[in-house]
C-alpha cells in the first residue's frame, strides 16, 4: 500500500520532526548509527540580490534542503514587511520543494515593535525556531552590562514561548556570548523548549583557541537548536594577527572532532551553512554564480563530514 501526503501534510510533519529532533531529551539518547535527518539550509545572507523564487531554485539545484531566511535590515524580508512578506517568501520557498526550519533576525528586545509580528508570523509558518540579534560589551562593567543583556534576552524569550517559536543564540567573536559561559548563566535558567543555542564552532574555536572550544560544544549539546557553519583562519598582516574567513576545511575548526560530537548527539537539528569569505567575480552575475559555486563546494564538504560520522 502507497502513503500519499499531501504538500502541507509533508511540511508539517516534517516542522513536528525537527521539533522533536531539537528538545534536550533527544541529544542524549544512545548514539545510533544511522544518516544525518536534519534540514541543511543555506544562509541568504551571500545572495541579498536573489528574489525568493530564484534562492530557493538555485539553492535546491546545488543540493540543500532549506533556507535560513534573514528576516532583518538589508535581508530578504524587512522586519517592518515581515507579516505581510514573509509568508510570500516561504511559500514561493516551499512551492520549489524546500524548508524553511529557521530565520535569522536581529532581534533583542521584545519591546522592539518588529518583534512580535516577525515571531508571530514565523510561528503561523510552522517555522521552528529563530536566531536572536547580538549584544555588545561595552567593557565598562561587563557583569552588569551581562545582566541587562540577559534581561533583555528573557523578555524576548517570553515573546517567542507567547508567539510558539524557539529561540537560538548565536555565538559570535567580540558580542555577549562569544566564550559561551557569560550567555549560559542566562540561557541556562530558561525553560529548554523556547530557548537555547545556535553553536557556531568557527567562533568557538576563534574565542576558545585550543581546548576551550571544545567545553563550549560539550556545554552547549543538551540545548542545541541550530548550527552555524563557517571556517576562519588566524593571518599575519601588518596591522597584526587577524581570523580572516576561508572555505570549510581550509581554516581551523576541526571539523571530524565536531561533526562527531554531533553524531554522539544525535543532534537532528537545521545546520545553516554560511559564506563569509570573499568570492570574486568580473561583474554581479558572475560574482552571484561565483558564490554559488563555492557554497555547493563547501556543502560536499559538510555532507562528507555528516556521512562520516552518523554513517550514510
Amino acid at each position: 500500500m502507497t502513503l500519499k501526503l499531501s504538500r502541507r501534510d509533508f511540511l508539517s510533519t516534517s516542522t513536528v520532526a525537527l521539533c522533536g529532533a531539537s528538545s534536550p531529551a533527544a541529544h542524549f539518547e544512545p548514539d545510533v548509527r544511522g544518516p544525518f535527518k536534519g534540514p541543511l539550509c543555506i544562509f541568504s545572507k551571500p545572495l541579498p540580490e536573489m528574489d525568493w523564487r530564484a534562492l530557493a531554485q538555485a539553492s535546491k539545484r546545488i543540493g540543500f534542503d532549506g533556507i535560513d531566511l534573514t528576516v532583518r535590515t538589508g535581508g530578504h524580508v524587512l522586519p517592518e514587511r515581515a507579516a505581510e512578506d514573509l509568508p510570500k517568501a516561504v511559500g514561493m520557498i516551499r512551492e520549489e520543494g524546500l524548508q524553511v526550519p529557521m530565520i535569522t533576525t536581529e532581534l533583542t528586545d521584545a519591546e522592539d515593535p518588529t518583534a512580535r509580528p516577525i515571531l508571530s508570523t514565523a510561528a503561523k509558518l510552522s517555522i521552528p525556531f529563530f536566531k536572536a540579534g547580538y549584544y555588545r560589551y561595552k567593557l565598562v562593567n561587563v557583569r552588569k552590562e551581562l545582566e541587562e543583556a540577559g534581561a533583555k534576552f528573557r523578555g524576548l524569550v517570553e515573546l517567542s514561548r507567547q508567539c510558539g517559536i524557539q529561540a537560538g543564540y548565536h555565538n559570535h567573536e567580540t558580542y555577549i556570548g562569544a566564550p559561551v559561559w557569560d550567555m549560559a548563566s542566562v540561557i541556562e535558567t530558561l525553560d529548554p523548549k523556547w530557548a537555547g543555542y545556535y553553536f557556531d564552532p568557527r567562533h568557538a574555536v576563534a574565542e576558545g583557541g585550543v581546548g576551550g572550544w571544545k567545553i563550549a560544544t560539550n556545554l552547549v549539546m543538551p540545548r542545541l537548536k541550530m548550527v552555524a557553519i563557517k571556517d576562519f583562519r588566524w593571518e599575519k598582516t601588518e596591522k597584526g594577527w587577524k581570523d580572516n574567513n576561508c572555505p570549510l576545511g581550509e581554516g581551523m575548526v576541526d571539523w571530524k572532532y565536531f561533526a562527531k560530537t554531533l553524531a554522539a548527539s544525535a543532534y537532528h537539528g537545521p545546520i545553516s551553512l554560511h559564506i563569509e569569505y570573499e568570492v570574486p567575480g568580473d561583474t554581479p552575475a558572475a560574482r552571484e554564480e561565483n558564490i554559488l559555486a563555492a557554497l555547493k563546494r563547501d556543502l560536499q564538504f559538510l555532507k562528507a563530514r555528516l556521512n562520516e560520522t552518523y554513517g550514510t
